[in-house]
C-alpha cells in the first residue's frame, strides 16, 4: 500500500520509484516527466518484419504508443499516431521526429477517438495519405484512481469506458472496410483485466471488457484472415502514471514489482512487433502477450 498524502516537507521517501510528480490533466504529458520515459533501445535493430507496412495508432504520442510507433518504423512500417489534446502536440511531433529519423513517414492526427465520427475521419486520413491499413494499434487509455466504488461517478465510468473500450470499437469499424486478410489488430490490455484493481475498478473492468472484445474479434474476424491479439502491460512509466497517481504514489510506482521497479516504454514495444508480423505470429490470434 502506497503513503499517501505526499508532503514534501513531511513525507520522506525510501526506495522511491521516481520524483514525486502529479499532472491534472488527462491526457498526461510526457515532455515534462521527470525522468523521461525510455521509448528507444538503441539495441534494437530491425529485421524488415513490417516492411511498407501501414500502422495506426491511437495514443502514440507517447508512453507505450511512442515506443511502439518508434519500433514499427525500425521494422519499416509508415505510421500515423492518434492523439487528443492540443497541449500533446509538442509529445506527437517528437513521435514524428523518430519515426522519420528511422527513414519512415509518420502521419500526426489531433482526434477524439470516443467518438465514431471522428474515428471514420482518422481512417479517411490515413487511407489518403498511404492508401492501405495494414496494422490497427488500439492504445489509448485512461485512468482514475479511486479508493472505492461510492467515489466513482457516473461521468467517470462512461468516460473510462468511453476511452477503453468504445473507441476501440470503433476503431475496428472504421478500418475493416480497408484491412485485408494477413492484417493485424492488437489491443493494449492491462495486467489488471486477470489481476484486477481495488483502487480502480472502472479501469480494470474496462481491461476486462477489453480481454473478451479482443477474443471474440478474433473469433470473428479469423476467417478474413485477420490476426486479432492483445498486450496487456504491467506497471510501466507512461504519462498515465502522474495524470492517475497522487505525487506520493508516483514515488512508489513499481517499487513493489519483483524486479523492484516499473517497465519502460520500450520493454513492451517488441510484443507490439511480434503480434503485428506475420513472420512472427501468423498463427496466433485470440491472444493476450503478458509483459509484467
Amino acid at each position: 500500500m502506497y503513503p499517501c498524502n505526499y508532503n514534501p516537507l513531511k513525507c520522506k521517501i525510501v526506495n522511491m520509484g521516481f520524483p514525486p510528480q502529479h499532472q491534472p490533466m488527462q491526457p498526461g504529458i510526457e515532455y515534462i516527466m521527470v525522468p523521461l520515459p525510455v521509448s528507444e533501445d538503441p539495441n534494437y535493430i530491425g529485421s524488415n518484419k513490417l516492411q511498407n507496412k501501414v500502422a495506426i495508432i491511437t495514443g502514440g504520442d507517447s508512453g507505450i504508443g511512442r515506443a511502439v510507433a518508434i519500433a514499427f518504423a525500425k521494422e519499416g512500417a509508415d505510421v500515423c499516431i492518434v492523439y487528443l489534446s492540443d497541449y500533446e502536440s509538442p509529445d506527437a511531433l517528437e513521435t514524428q521526429r523518430r519515426v522519420n529519423a528511422h527513414g519512415r513517414k509518420c502521419l500526426t492526427i489531433r482526434a477524439d477517438v470516443r467518438n465514431q465520427a471522428n474515428c471514420n475521419k482518422v481512417v479517411e486520413q490515413t487511407m489518403k495519405e498511404f492508401g492501405k491499413i495494414d496494422i490497427l494499434v488500439n492504445n489509448v487509455g485512461a485512468s482514475y484512481n479511486q479508493p472505492s466504488i461510492e467515489a466513482i461517478s457516473q461521468e467517470q465510468l462512461e468516460d473510462i469506458f468511453r476511452t477503453n473500450v468504445y473507441s476501440s470499437f470503433y476503431m475496428v469499424k472504421a478500418s475493416l472496410p480497408y484491412m485485408r486478410s494477413g492484417a493485424a489488430i492488437i489491443n493494449n490490455i492491462s495486467v489488471t483485466a486477470f489481476e484486477g484493481a481495488g483502487n480502480n475498478i472502472d479501469y480494470s473492468s474496462s481491461k476486462g471488457a477489453a480481454l473478451v472484445f479482443t477474443k471474440s474479434l478474433a473469433q470473428s474476424l479469423v476467417h478474413r484472415g485477420i490476426r486479432v491479439n492483445g498486450v496487456a502491460p504491467g506497471m510501466t512509466w507512461t504519462p498515465l502514471v502522474p495524470a492517475n497517481m497522487t505525487a506520493c504514489e508516483t514515488a512508489y510506482f513499481g517499487t513493489d514489482r519483483p524486479m523492484g521497479r516499473a517497465a519502460q516504454p520500450f520493454e513492451v514495444a517488441p510484443a507490439f512487433v511480434f503480434l503485428a508480423s506475420n513472420i512472427s505470429s501468423s498463427y496466433i490470434t485470440g491472444q493476450v502477450i503478458i509483459v509484467s
